[in-house]
């Protein structure tokens, strides 16, 4: 009977959020999630490899591979600058569709990506120990919404206001294969991850330990 009607069977409260933030959980499924973290092996082993950006002279917790174009504290670059100067890897095509089905899976609008096409991906690796403070992600010139995946440990997701770190937020458990997306009202709007669950990933996720959460964005930016 345990097999038969296990944790998995249990729903997950959709939580009440702002006007433009979504969450999906369980969007992604097993194979889906193994199969992108077959990519990001790929990704950490290339030109540019995976990092702990440094912001005011600390060195962050988590650790960043880019995709399309090179994220650093605040500026978005082709090439690796306070790496190895190597430019990063090409924005994949098969990132774009997933960009797009995701917002139309999130908004529920059969028409929300058409206009969609993302050109760069931060993709952070979180150990048990990592953290991210409260932030926004307003290094970019477009206000096109971010596209959040995660897979792996479930994590604690703070999901704040727009204009200050503090209350009011919410927290939100995200786990393996959830998709999280926030724009237009909410798209400046602070957000963090307090905590890591060691641990919580399904064995079949494809990631032994830590968490991968990947995040599309549209940068605005040529070149």
């Amino acid at each position: 009977m345990s097999t038969l009607f296990g944790d998995d069977m249990i729903e997950r409260p959709t939580p009440r959020l702002p006007e433009g933030a979504h969450y999906v959980p369980s969007w992604l499924t097993l194979e889906q999630q193994r199969w992108i973290v077959a990519r990001f092996h790929e990704w950490t082993n290339g030109p540019v490899p995976i990092r702990a950006a440094t912001v005011r002279g600390h060195q962050m917790s988590v650790r960043t591979v880019c995709l399309g174009w090179h994220w650093r504290p605040y500026e978005y670059t082709r090439e690796a600058v306070d790496v190895n100067g190597n430019r990063v890897l090409d924005f994949p095509d098969w990132m774009v569709r997933l960009g797009r089905t995701a917002l139309v899976a999130a908004t529920g609008d059969p028409h929300a990506g058409e206009d969609y096409t993302p050109d760069t991906a931060l993709v952070n690796y979180y150990d048990d120990a990592a953290r991210m403070g409260m932030h926004q992600d307003k290094d970019e010139r477009s206000g096109a919404p971010v596209v959040s995946l995660s897979i792996g440990d479930t994590c604690k997701f703070r999901f704040g206001n727009t204009e200050t770190r503090n209350k009011p937020y919410q927290d939100i458990d995200l786990s393996s294969g959830d998709l999280f997306v926030f724009g237009g009202p909410s798209r400046l709007a602070y957000h963090g991850i307090p905590k890591v669950y060691p641990g919580t990933a399904p064995t079949d996720c494809g990631l032994r330990s830590g968490r991968i959460n990947i995040t599309m964005r549209v940068t605005g930016l040529e070149g």
